[in-house]
C-alpha cells in the first residue's frame, strides 16, 4: 500500500549500483574530452615560459598603476605632503603672530612706553602743549558715496 505524498526514498545499494554500472561510459567520456583537450594542452605546455613571463608582466604592470594612481598612492601622498607643507607654514606664520600679540599685551600691562605710544597712534591723544595734526579725509569724487570710502578705510 503506498500512500499519496510519500515517496519512497532510494536505498544507499541502488546508488552504488548506479554509479559502478556507469562508470565505463563516465570513464569514455573523460577519455573523449582529455583527447580534444591534448592538443591545446601541449601548445600551453610548449609556450608556458612566455605565459608566465606575460602574466608577471600584467601583474607589474597592475602593481605599478596601483600604487601610483590608488587613493593611497604615491600621486596622493606627494598632494598630502604638499598640503603638510602649506599648513606647517601657516601654523608657524600664526605663530609668529600670536607671539607678536602676547609680546604686545605684555608691554601694554608693563611697560609706560608702549601704553603711551598706543594711546597717541588709537586714541590720539597729546601731552600739554603738544598739537596733533589729522589728516582731512579724501574729497569724494563724483558717482562715490562717503559710505563706500569708509569701508576702503576699514
Amino acid at each position: 500500500m503506498k500512500f499519496r505524498g510519500i515517496r519512497e526514498l532510494p536505498r544507499p545499494e541502488d546508488g552504488l549500483r548506479a554509479l559502478v554500472d556507469r562508470a565505463p561510459e563516465a570513464e569514455a567520456a573523460l577519455d573523449g574530452l582529455r583527447e580534444r583537450l591534448r592538443p591545446a594542452a601541449e601548445v600551453v605546455y610548449r609556450i608556458r615560459r612566455r605565459l608566465a613571463t606575460a602574466a608577471v608582466g600584467l601583474l607589474t604592470v597592475w602593481l605599478f598603476v596601483h600604487v601610483m594612481f590608488s587613493p593611497n598612492g604615491m600621486v596622493a601622498y606627494k598632494e598630502k605632503r604638499a598640503e603638510i607643507e602649506v599648513l606647517r607654514k601657516e601654523v608657524d606664520a600664526l605663530q609668529r603672530e600670536n607671539d607678536s600679540y602676547a609680546q604686545q599685551i605684555k608691554a601694554l600691562k608693563s611697560d609706560p612706553k608702549a601704553i603711551e605710544k598706543e594711546a597717541r597712534e588709537q586714541l590720539h591723544y597729546a601731552r600739554p602743549g603738544e598739537v596733533v595734526y589729522v589728516a582731512p579725509p579724501p574729497a569724494v569724487a563724483p558717482g562715490k558715496s562717503v559710505s563706500n570710502l569708509a569701508k576702503k578705510r576699514n
